[in-house]
């Protein structure tokens, strides 16, 4: 499905007049990662940034040294140091009176699994960071394995026979962290997206955003139906658009319809899902549990807007 890039919003003369990811990238068609860079170059506008890569796809798309696609300076770090390493950048850009907001930008196996205790040290803290994981639910840049991240039915390249598993609600454990700000992030949802990312660039203190990422060759799916399988998941309740303030306010940004039809569509166009034969119905009683807590957390009973 060709759909126009940020959903169609406009460019404006505020937007970055040289963008995060320049071309000739290394990253695979339809790889949602990229979507997110334009994003970001839509929302950062002016601001001074710095990355901070832990390894990922992220992290090798930019290209061989001396050469760099990036558009802003980028520091690349081991798998399990990411937010230790953006930690110290933005203590030595407030040291040196730079409002410079660093931006460390991980995949699902820095996030959830390998990096997850820097990353928890560093939302203890309430570190001056922005720490974004676009989530495409496998460990891609190594060949496909199983993550935490990884959700039930799936095959890997190191479980063939489908995962197990339930995914890991990375969201609640950072709210738990009470850090001043965590929010999940659907790309099909561009207006939304954009807001998100402008809050969270210009708060203080640890942020946390959690991007859903399609990535059509671990999810052996079409790259062209990257934003449509995004918008599939939101509209079944699969992946819940929500912000978290302080680790106590939850608000739930784009109200499912929860139909099992999107979801079966969600799960028939990935061929990662066809071996186990998973389906809606064997995944909706998870949904509603997580839900139901939603709503209590929310205090929300009356459906927000309904997604597209």
């Amino acid at each position: 499905m060709d759909e126009p890039m940020l959903g169609g919003m406009a460019q404006t003369v505020l937007d970055r007049a040289h963008p995060l990811l320049r071309p000739g990238n290394t990253n695979c068609g339809g790889c949602g990662m990229s979507s997110l860079f334009h994003m970001m170059d839509h929302a950062a506008e002016d601001r001074r940034l710095q990355f901070v890569m832990p390894a990922s796809c992220a992290a090798v798309c930019g290209g061989v040294f001396p050469l760099s696609t990036f558009g802003v300076p980028a520091l690349m770090t081991t798998f399990a140091s990411g937010s230790a390493v953006a930690s110290g950048a933005a203590a030595v850009a407030q040291l040196n009176g730079e409002d410079t907001r660093v931006v460390c930008l991980a995949g699902d196996g820095g996030t959830y699994d390998i990096g997850v205790s820097s990353l928890s040290a560093a939302a203890e803290r309430n570190e001056d960071v922005l720490y974004i994981c676009y989530d495409n639910e496998i460990y891609g840049n190594t060949g496909g394995q199983r993550s935490s991240a990884t959700p039930a039915g799936a095959i890997t390249t190191n479980l063939p026979e489908g995962k197990t598993q339930q995914k890991k609600d990375i969201l609640s454990i950072m709210a738990a962290h009470r850090i001043p700000y965590a929010a999940s992030i659907s790309l099909a949802h561009a207006e939304d997206a954009v807001r998100k990312l402008r809050w969270a660039l210009d708060l203080k203190g640890f942020r946390f955003l959690l991007v859903l990422s399609p990535c059509p060759t671990g999810w052996k799916s079409e790259p062209a139906l990257g934003m449509e399988l995004v918008r599939l998941a939101v509209r079944s309740g699969l992946f819940p658009v929500l912000e978290i303030f302080d680790g106590k306010r939850h608000v739930i940004n784009v109200e499912p319809d929860f139909s099992d039809e999107a979801l079966d569509m969600y799960l028939s166009l990935q061929r990662r899902f066809q071996k186990s034969g998973v389906c809606a119905a064997d995944l909706r009683p998870d949904l509603d549990r997580n839900w139901q807590n939603l709503r209590v957390l929310s205090g929300r009973i009356v459906p927000a807007r309904r997604g597209p």
